[in-house]
């Protein structure tokens, strides 16, 4: 990575100072929330500095939109715009339509409606952006684990009918935390027994995305990108 950059420096979770001092140092005044942080480790590798303890504190609760657009919010206040995170990346948006050989059956697209309609539900409430259902029942919602967590224990409870849905929240703010799918997804629901895979066309990041239509279509899954 060094190679690329012209400066490069690692910190903890929650060095907020020490990140601002290093935009700062460096005449930077824009700024892309990239990559992702699972959200199990915000509760174990962390290294709150003085300003992140303030920041938590304000916080009525550690929801993932409240800490996200906190942080975010406190980079703004010292001159850093912080840029939506797919501005530089809108060929990686997903596409509307089915992309695979195989297409959503009727029962399938009957849960498509119902995972859709509840999945934006959660994203409101902010709880998660992935839901799974199978045969017109709930089978997992995201929660703290994440999305692969979720669609292995909705593939294990579906049994081969599991359909699963990531959508964008309603509210969705897309500096951060914008849906993405790819290889890994196809690879964990293949794992699972789950046969569809639902995103938000527009709306949802697409890493690798022949790659993943081959290996999907190599195992009889279906993705389909519909809009609102």
């Amino acid at each position: 990575m060094q190679d690329y950059v012209e400066a490069i420096e690692w910190i903890h979770i929650g060095q907020i100072k020490r990140l601002i001092k290093f935009f700062k140092n460096n005449n930077i005044s824009e700024a892309v929330m990239v990559g992702g942080i699972k959200k199990t480790r915000m509760f174990q590798d962390i290294k709150p500095d003085i300003k992140a303890i303030s920041i938590i504190a304000s916080l009525m609760h550690t929801h993932d939109d409240g800490i996200l657009s906190a942080f975010a919010n406190a980079l703004e206040k010292e001159g850093i715009n912080i840029k939506a995170s797919t501005f530089l990346l809108p060929d990686l948006l997903a596409k509307e339509g089915c992309w695979t050989k195989r297409k959503p059956s009727r029962s399938e697209r009957t849960d498509i409606k119902l995972g859709w309609n509840l999945a934006k539900e959660i994203g409101r409430l902010d709880i998660g952006q992935c839901i799974v259902v199978g045969g017109g029942s709930v089978l997992a919602v995201e929660a703290i684990d994440g999305t692969d967590a979720t669609v292995q224990r909705g593939g294990a409870l579906g049994k081969g009918t599991a359909v699963v849905v990531k959508v964008c929240k309603p509210n969705q703010d897309f500096r951060f935390d914008v849906p993405a799918v790819g290889m890994q997804t196809i690879r964990i629901m293949h794992e699972a027994g789950a046969r569809v895979l639902v995103v938000e066309a527009g709306r949802a990041l697409v890493f690798d995305r022949e790659e993943m239509i081959e290996l999907a279509n190599k195992h009889d899954i279906s993705i389909i990108a519909v809009k609102e």
